[in-house]
């Protein structure tokens, strides 16, 4: 381990006072650093002892002390990013990569991005010369900036489990002294190793593309607002604003450049129509073309404001592992969309899922492993809904329970009653020491299958009787489980690796009058994910809303700057 040899508390001036030694004379005239061991051994530790980097932004790096230490002490304290006087080509490639690190969709200034053309000016400075302060200073620097960078790239700036306690997975650390030793220090190049940091997913790539594209289109776009009639305007309509919203649409991709909107019109024609049904279609609005207060209102929306969605997705695509055991289920909360992988993570199976409402039955975001099915499943009523929803019914109408296929059990889940309710029965039901579960079939809540990964929430994917709610664009509807438009064809997706489970077997199973589990050899990850930018496979961003206010919590957390709370 690495022995520190200055007492804590000692400041950067201290290191390099008159009368503390340093380097000779004639190494300071001609600007290079004295870079044997016996120099920088003392100088180096002293300074990581502190905890503290004065000229950095974010001057505390304690949470990299231990692998700073570790990293000059594997190369003898050598500076890693002066060579012979100079600034290496790959300190120059990383400054490059801390300048542009916007484009990765992180914050250029977490790592000094304004601050290293005064620093290497002051390195190639000839009056007066650098000194060793300013070359040891420089290459710590450089160190602490670099594993920032790398660590918010490859796992995120924010420990996901903050927002999420449920959200308990993420990819492996590097050991970053070991990484920038072997990988970075003596790079051919630079930013192709920056690239190999970051998730391999080709959603990620494809948002981190986009936002390129909408980083270009906010600095272009003149961010005029689009005036809110009274009424909705329907096509055929006046509408003053139609030079601004043809103009619009045109820079999003929504309406064709060549498009026929001819100078000065002020009817809403059929053309803008279709493109606004795009547009609404991409932000999660019924695509009915009518220029209403909530498609203004995302017209409306600062292109700086997408750009800031598309951050936050790249952030939360940080957190999941880089690899699986087998490929995993993601559901989107405010897409109301979810996605199966395949092995080269991509998507092999989507259909359209009902969350949980927004106010009181928010689905949690976490992670968990599907472990079985079950076909034709019994819902046991969780005692919160059976004393805020299903008593109060009872009260009213003592046949509900009967009527709608439920029935009573005791403790040991024992059925005492599948008629009508007696006053007993109530009492027993109002106390909790009774319980209602619905019977199996095509009227019961959970559907014809339910697939399970158990968790603290007692929160599951299944299916539903309510098909109807799969036709809105809107699909918080659920007390916090996820009901899926198709389990039939996720049942077959889920027990692929199972021959004896066909496709026939599986309809016969939900068409048949016995509960069936089925357990799966090998458990499927389950992701019950969060992101209000998505980009599909076709170059398609969407923006959605933030049902759950959890990119305002993000932005919180982030707005606070290192460590993040992490």
């Amino acid at each position: 381990m690495l022995l520190l040899v200055a007492a804590a508390g000692l400041k950067f001036s201290d290191h390099f006072s008159p009368e503390g030694g340093g380097a000779p004379n004639d190494f300071r005239q001609l600007g290079l650093p004295q870079e044997s061991a016996g120099h920088w051994d003392n100088l180096l530790p002293s300074m990581i002892q502190t905890g503290s980097h004065p000229d950095l932004r974010w001057p505390d790096f304690s949470r990299y002390q231990t692998d700073l230490a570790n990293f000059y002490e594997s190369d003898k304290y050598a500076l890693a990013w002066i060579k012979e006087g100079s600034i290496t080509p790959q300190a120059r490639a990383l400054i490059d990569e801390f300048r542009q690190a916007e484009s990765r969709g992180l914050d250029a200034e977490d790592y000094d991005g304004s601050r290293w053309a005064d620093r290497v000016a002051r390195l190639q400075s000839a009056n007066p010369a650098p000194s060793d302060d300013d070359f040891a200073r420089f290459d710590l620097a450089m160190t602490i900036c670099l594993m920032r960078f790398i660590s918010d790239l490859h796992i995120g700036r924010i420990n996901p489990q903050i927002l999420h306690s449920g959200f308990n997975i993420g990819p492996a650390k590097y050991d970053l002294a070991h990484f920038i030793l072997h990988r970075i220090v003596n790079a051919e190049d630079v930013h192709s190793e920056m690239d190999a940091v970051e998730p391999p997913f080709p959603g990620y790539r494809l948002a981190r593309q986009m936002l390129g594209v909408y980083l270009r289109l906010a600095r272009e776009d003149s961010g005029e607002q689009l005036s809110v009639p009274p009424a909705a305007v329907r096509r055929g309509e006046a509408y003053a604003g139609v030079a601004r919203l043809a103009e619009l649409l045109r820079r999003l991709g929504d309406l064709a450049p060549d498009a026929d909107i001819p100078e000065g019109t002020t009817i809403y024609t059929g053309t803008l129509e279709d493109a606004v049904k795009r547009f609404q279609k991409r932000h999660g609005l019924d695509a009915d073309g009518r220029l209403g207060k909530a498609t203004l209102e995302q017209l409306n929306t600062p292109l700086s404001r997408r750009v800031e969605q598309l951050r936050l997705a790249l952030e939360r695509w940080r957190w999941i592992p880089h690899e699986f055991a087998h490929p995993p289920v993601i559901v989107n909360i405010p897409e109301f969309q979810l996605r199966a992988l395949d092995a080269a993570g991509n998507v092999a199976l989507t259909m359209r899922v009902v969350v949980g409402k927004a106010y009181h039955n928010q689905t949690p975001v976490f992670a968990n492993e599907m472990k079985y099915i079950i076909f034709r499943p019994y819902w046991n009523v969780p005692s919160s809904i059976q004393m805020r929803e299903v008593v109060p019914q009872v009260r009213k109408d003592p046949d509900y329970l009967e009527r709608n296929n439920f029935e009573v059990t005791d403790g040991r889940g024992e059925v005492v009653s599948e008629g009508a309710v007696s006053d007993e029965i109530l009492k027993g039901l109002r106390s909790g020491e009774l319980a209602v579960r619905q019977k199996p079939g095509p009227r019961n809540s959970l559907g014809l299958v339910k697939f399970m990964f158990p968790n603290e929430f007692d929160v599951y994917l299944h299916g539903t009787p309510a098909r109807q709610l799969f036709s809105v664009s809107r699909r918080d509807f659920s007390h916090g489980c996820i009901r899926v438009e198709d389990p039939e064809k996720l049942a077959v997706w889920t027990l692929s690796e199972k021959p004896e489970w066909t496709q026939a077997r599986i309809q016969a199973a939900m068409q048949g009058t016995e509960t069936v589990q089925v357990n799966l050899d090998a458990p499927i990850p389950v992701l019950v994910f969060y992101t209000t930018a998505v980009v599909s496979e076709d170059g398609t961003v969407k923006f959605l809303p933030d049902i759950y206010r959890y990119d305002v919590a993000m932005e919180q957390v982030l707005a606070k700057g290192y460590p993040y709370l992490g």
